[in-house]
């Protein structure tokens, strides 16, 4: 019961991008198609909960003991670069295909917020490793979620005639402050 409700919380009630406002970057600009969209959470789900049981065994096998955990922001974004990075040449040696549909999101996962924020969180919420696991997977489907969301939205926007003025970002903006309010409505459910 514990994981549903730390499933439910992280992708619905405090979803990372609507309610925490992290990883507003990639929400805005690869949310233009549907494709792109799919492409940037199936990245980020991957590199979220790898780095996450990365960062989760770091500070506890080697920034507490040794008392440096005063470096957990250094240490964090260090390991989630270096993971980026051996994630890209590990897919492109063995999966070519795999490489190219991510290849272009894995770099950018490198500066996503969302990563580090997920990170330092499950050390914050002093979660075990299967919470940890569990937290990161559910915000990952709540960015992957508000984002596909978002990009569908902006798809069918684009189609319509809209006022010279709300063009582009205007519009954008205003659609994902209704979206945050509509995720607001699960605020009561945990």
């Amino acid at each position: 019961m514990e994981y549903l409700l730390i499933f439910v919380a992280a992708v619905f009630v405090n979803n990372i991008v609507l309610a925490q406002f992290l990883g507003i970057c990639p929400f805005l600009g690869v949310s233009k198609k549907i494709d792109t969209a799919l492409g940037m959470a199936a990245a980020v789900a991957f590199v979220m909960t790898l780095s996450t049981i990365c960062t989760f065994l770091m500070q506890h096998y080697i920034l507490d003991p040794l008392g440096l955990g005063y470096l957990q922001t250094l240490a964090f974004i260090l390991v989630i670069a270096a993971l980026v990075q051996m994630v890209e040449i590990i897919l492109k040696k063995l999966s070519p295909s795999l490489y190219q549909a991510l290849g272009v999101y894995l770099p950018l996962i490198t500066t996503n917020c969302t990563i580090l924020g997920v990170a330092i969180m499950v050390i914050q919420k002093d979660y075990n490793l299967l919470e940890s696991v569990v937290f990161a997977i559910s915000t990952a489907l709540g960015f992957g979620l508000a984002l596909i969301l978002f990009a569908g939205i902006r798809e069918q926007m684009s189609l319509t005639s809209q006022p010279k003025a709300m063009e582009g970002t205007p519009i954008a903006l205003v659609t994902a402050g209704i979206l945050a309010m509509a995720f607001m409505g699960f605020a009561g459910v945990v």
